[in-house]
């Protein structure tokens, strides 16, 4: 999974508009960061960027592949597609792409909270409190 500086300085080029942008090595790959939210992953010189439903069936419906992390397991993929090549060449086309990966990567993050929210009954917040109240009382 490298990822050449040359391809990785010019994906940053392209995004400059986007804001805040940081680009973390990782499992011989690059995390995209926008704000500290993760939206892309670059592999073997490809950008894959986070989607949704409605990304993923349009990505899907142009012929562009899903990341799959795992060689050996086919079946195991990410909600991270394939970028077209005329997105990459234009850093508008680009920038929103990536924006819409932003938000995509909220959206899910949003729902993961709510769903362990709701699994317990109580906000995170007042989970971490209850807990604490346990731990102080005498045993």
């Amino acid at each position: 999974m490298p990822v050449s500086a040359d391809y990785l300085q010019y994906l940053l080029e392209q995004l400059a508009a986007l804001g805040e942008l940081r680009a973390q090595r990782m499992f011989g790959g690059v995390g995209l960061y926008c704000d500290e939210v993760f939206f892309g992953i670059v592999s073997e010189d490809t950008l894959y960027l986070r989607v949704d439903a409605a990304g993923r069936a349009d990505l899907s419906a142009r012929g562009m592949q899903a990341f799959r992390p795992y060689a050996d397991r086919a079946d195991v993929s990410l909600s991270y597609f394939e970028v077209p090549a005329e997105v990459l060449e234009d850093a508008a086309a680009l920038t929103a792409w990536s924006r819409r990966a932003v938000a995509a990567a909220l959206a899910r993050a949003d729902a993961a909270k709510g769903a362990r929210a709701g699994a317990t009954g109580r906000t995170p917040a007042s989970a971490t409190r209850s807990r604490t109240r346990r731990r102080r009382r005498p045993a």
